[in-house]
């Protein structure tokens, strides 16, 4: 089988290995793929993910069997529709189904039609608009651009003040260039990040993660791509994972189909947990990043089975009647501690050009994650932003903790960030 994996940072990678350890040894392709990628798949680095006419010529030009929709904006350029259209099998959704993502508008009304838990909204689409509504609102309050923004297009507002000034970010600036910002309600609790298989019809989760937006330690400094993450939750039981899937996936797998728009890919759920319960902070239509470098290396199931699986209606409600045990998806009890490197200035800025050193000594530890790296004459160097993800396998919170930061500490770059309290809290639960 010939698998191409759409991307080129640390879910790629991920998503990459995981497919490698397959028992059924399929030929793997990356567009446009990164330094680490290439020493596990073919890379194309002249085809961009984004270039929906490109990656067809790609896919067919290698014959490719299945494709595996990496990043979010290919989805919502449509390249999974073109992808069928030219009868190429695709993991993902559909760019209508991924408007999920594509848009938060779209998001929150479609919780609201269907009744899934989360915090009261309002869509602002103009300057004036948003400043009415801010003066009459309760704060803290969080201002959210409506189209993608790589994770950073949340501002979090204590003050009227603050979000008087994230309305000049949004509307006068135009920094993430959007039309519609979305006023939330601000949530208080622990976060979770909850990833579901679809094929259409159903919904099957996978192991639940939490993961680190702040740049800083204690969960300081501004919003991020994401800064670690770990696997398993302990505060999330086999039984709980069921129910909160039933509440803030399968509602949405229906509402989908019901629309003409079946959902095939993975629906990410950032929820947040509350003292009155779990409520869902938004979607995304792809593998998180970073959680997926802390889920799949727990994965027992053949990732290759799963996402062809997912590409059929009705096809993982097949895989979980076909298991003697009921279950479509099996992980290891091992834990998962990914702690991600981020270069000088993230996430306002990125040094590029940094000599890395280190690598072969953290492997040594953990698994070594290329996210934004670059190779010249044998060496590696960095290539902005998040860089690495270093992810520690161990048979508890401590020993995976250890391991990511052995990793981590090995590694040396000019500027280097990480935080330090990666996984802390699970690792005292655990005591």
């Amino acid at each position: 089988m010939r698998i191409l994996v759409l991307g080129g940072g640390g879910r790629e990678h991920a998503i990459v290995k995981a497919l490698a350890r397959s028992p059924r040894r399929p030929e793997l392709f990356c567009a446009p793929g990164n330094p680490g990628i290439a020493l596990e798949a073919a890379c194309l680095p002249e085809t961009d993910p984004t270039d929906v006419p490109a990656v067809v010529r790609a896919a067919a030009d290698h014959a490719i069997d299945l494709v595996v929709v990496g990043p979010e904006a290919p989805l919502v350029a449509g390249v999974v529709d073109a992808l069928e259209a030219a009868g190429i099998p695709a993991f993902g959704p559909t760019r209508d189904a991924a408007r999920l993502e594509g848009s938060k508008t779209f998001a929150k009304q479609a919780m609201d039609e269907v009744g899934i838990p989360t915090g009261s909204f309002a869509v602002l689409r103009d300057r004036d608009e948003a400043l009415r509504e801010i003066a009459s609102a309760s704060f803290p309050v969080v201002l959210k651009a409506d189209g993608l923004a790589a994770g950073k297009g949340v501002l979090i507002c204590p003050t009227e003040a603050e979000a008087r000034e994230a309305v000049e970010v949004f509307f006068t600036e135009r920094r993430f260039g959007e039309t519609e910002v979305v006023l939330e309600e601000f949530l208080e609790g622990e976060e979770l990040s909850l990833l579901a298989l679809c094929d259409g019809e159903v919904a099957i989760p996978l192991a639940p993660a939490q993961d680190y937006k702040r740049i800083g330690d204690g969960d300081t400094g501004p919003n991020t791509g994401g800064m670690g993450s770990y696997s398993p939750v302990p505060t999330v039981g086999d039984a709980d994972l069921a129910e909160l899937s039933a509440t803030v996936h399968q509602p949405i797998v229906d509402l989908m189909a019901r629309r003409g728009h079946p959902f095939h890919g993975v629906l990410y759920a950032g929820l947040m947990m509350t003292a009155s319960g779990p409520k869902v902070l938004e979607y995304n239509t792809r593998f998180g990043d970073p959680e997926t470098q802390a889920v799949l290396p727990r994965l027992r199931s053949d990732l290759v089975d799963l996402l062809s699986a997912a590409c059929r209606p009705g096809g993982l409600a097949a895989l979980r009647e076909a298991d003697p045990a009921g279950r479509a998806v099996e992980f290891s009890p091992e834990w998962a501690v990914t702690v991600v490197l981020a270069s000088a200035g993230y996430p306002a800025s990125s040094s590029k050009g940094d000599l890395i050193e280190g690598l072969r000594d953290a492997a040594d530890s953990a698994e070594v994650v290329h996210a934004g790296t670059a190779e010249r004459d044998g060496e590696i160097y960095t290539a902005g932003g998040r860089v690495l993800n270093l992810t520690g396998l161990g048979p508890d919170a401590a020993a995976a903790r250890q391991r990511a930061y052995d990793a981590a500490e090995a590694i040396r770059f000019d500027g280097k960030q990480m935080r330090s309290d990666i996984a802390e809290r699970a690792v005292r639960r655990s005591e």
